[in-house]
């Protein structure tokens, strides 16, 4: 492939990133002091609109596995995970419609910028804010790497450059548009990055069927090669029922704990959008999840002996476009890889800068850290969190779907139920919380180690129950909770 005619839509698509992020930095935060610039940097001082929202959760949500991993399964197995994918459309409806409101409001009153701002006020629990604080960072790292190496994967597949150029130049962009821009970098980059990829897997989709001699014609190429490929259980009759249900738990109404989708709730203007992005992203999560599983599960009758399951998207992009226009295609994929990397990073910053060090230092020295210090260490810290991530990428390995997958499943296990319960049962305390983290995360870890290569898919039903359990138990035996939060969501009721 023409490698010229193919890098140029690439390094326009890195140049604007780069530059949206340059002109968003200019913008000052209002306020010289370091709250004002906290929240403008982490959270954008909770200016976003339905659409804007909308977007930035669907574009955070959307990852390497949409669009690479995902669609090489459905390519393997066929049809059953096209359904098995179309689990993750209500994945916006339910997180805003659990969160929503409520968690904004109280975000608001206790000036919370990230999640764990929020359980540090409702446990009042430094043991169990460490540990959270912690965790974050292992499996936002976890994931990262799995994004960085799909990006560069996917670079290397299509230009023929080296992993290690694609990996340098995906790294080098993410992190500095994220670095310099902060969280409104982060969410116009999004909404940018959302229109890119509805646009790519339109055209994937669009391409995969007309090269196939329409769809009536691919399905039947598929059943000559084999009719597994049709049914829901999938070519090899993997796709079980406990898998279903597994994906229920994990891609369906477990995602409503994870920290990066959960934190952009703090951030929406008023009730009107809130309600709008609902709407707007559940179509979006939709479209997109089902035009590119389709494109991977139909790409079986096009091209049917790629082997690396990861590698199916590149291929089939390489095969049906020309040089020039597979350079957009692939900005579409890198658009869906960065848009959850940038939050990622953003809120891995967040959690050391704020969640770990503001809440911990030395209360002597308050008056050296000024507004210009924060603001420089916030930054500092976004662009090393990124540099540790590129490092660890250099040497990959493969199936990024179930490293992504592992690392979603630790999250969930680590926030569901502590955001959910402490948002809705008042009787939730810290040993609570602290009991259902370490049992639930002891049961995930051990599963996942000692099962099969869908070992940490399984895990996550039998954890979240033993983590709930634990939840009880410990908020039976623990101390009542009657920190500020119990105060903001309860009290007011009963007077």
């Amino acid at each position: 492939m023409d490698k010229i005619h193919i890098n140029i839509p690439i390094i326009g698509y890195f140049l604007l990133m780069l530059s949206v992020g340059y002109f968003v930095s200019k913008k000052n935060t209002p306020e010289k002091n370091i709250h004002a610039f906290l929240e403008d940097y982490f959270i954008g001082n909770r200016t976003m609109g339905g659409f804007v929202l909308a977007m930035a959760i669907a574009t955070t949500y959307t990852s390497a596995s949409s669009f690479i991993g995902g669609p090489g399964m459905a390519y393997k197995l066929g049809f059953g995970w096209v359904a098995l994918s179309a689990i993750q459309i209500p994945t916006i409806f339910l997180t805003i419609g659990v969160l929503g409101q409520r968690f904004a409001y109280v975000s608001r009153k206790i000036k919370a910028v990230t999640v764990v701002d929020f359980l540090r006020a409702r446990y009042q629990s430094n043991g169990f804010n460490l540990l959270c604080s912690l965790g974050l960072l292992i499996f936002f790292i976890t994931a990262m790497v799995a994004q960085f190496i799909g990006g560069a994967r996917l670079f290397q597949t299509i230009t023929g450059h080296t992993y290690e150029v694609g990996l340098l130049l995906f790294s080098v962009t993410c992190i500095v548009y994220t670095s310099v821009g902060g969280f409104r970098g982060v969410v116009i980059t999004d909404c940018i990055q959302g229109v890119i990829m509805i646009g790519t897997s339109t055209a994937l989709l669009y391409c995969v069927i007309k090269s196939g001699g329409g769809l009536d014609a691919c399905v039947q190429s598929l059943k000559s090669i084999n009719p597994n490929l049709l049914t829901p259980r999938g070519l090899d009759g993997s796709i079980t029922y406990s898998l279903m249900a597994s994906f229920w738990v994990l891609t369906g109404f477990g995602v409503v704990g994870l920290p990066q989708t959960a934190q952009k709730c703090m951030g929406y203007k008023d009730v009107k959008a809130m309600k709008s992005s609902m709407v707007i992203g559940t179509v979006v999560i939709g479209f997109i999840v089902l035009t590119t599983h389709l494109s991977g599960a139909l790409g079986r009758a096009i091209l049917p002996n790629i082997d690396a399951v990861d590698l199916v998207i590149p291929t089939l992009i390489v095969e049906l476009f020309s040089p020039f226009l597979a350079g957009f295609l692939v900005a579409g994929l890198l658009a869906a890889i960065m848009s959850t990397v940038d939050a990622m990073l953003l809120l891995s910053s967040g959690v050391i800068v704020k969640d770990i060090y503001l809440n911990y230092r030395n209360k002597k020295v308050d008056n050296f850290f000024t507004y210009k210090h924060i603001k420089f260490f916030s930054k500092l810290c976004t662009a090393c969190i990124g540099f540790l991530v590129f490092l660890i990428s250099l040497s990959p390995p493969n199936m990024i779907i179930w490293i992504n997958l592992f690392a979603l499943g630790g999250l969930e296990v680590l926030f569901f139920l502590p955001i959910l319960l402490g948002l809705y049962w008042k009787k939730a305390n810290a040993f609570g919380a602290l009991s259902s983290v370490f049992l639930g995360m002891s049961t995930f870890c051990i599963i996942s180690a000692f099962c099969n290569q869908y070992g940490n898919i399984y895990a996550i039903g039998p954890s979240l129950l033993v983590a709930l359990i634990a939840f009880f138990l410990g908020s039976f035996f623990g101390k009542p909770s009657s920190g500020v939060v119990v105060q903001l969501l309860w009290k007011k009721n009963n007077e």
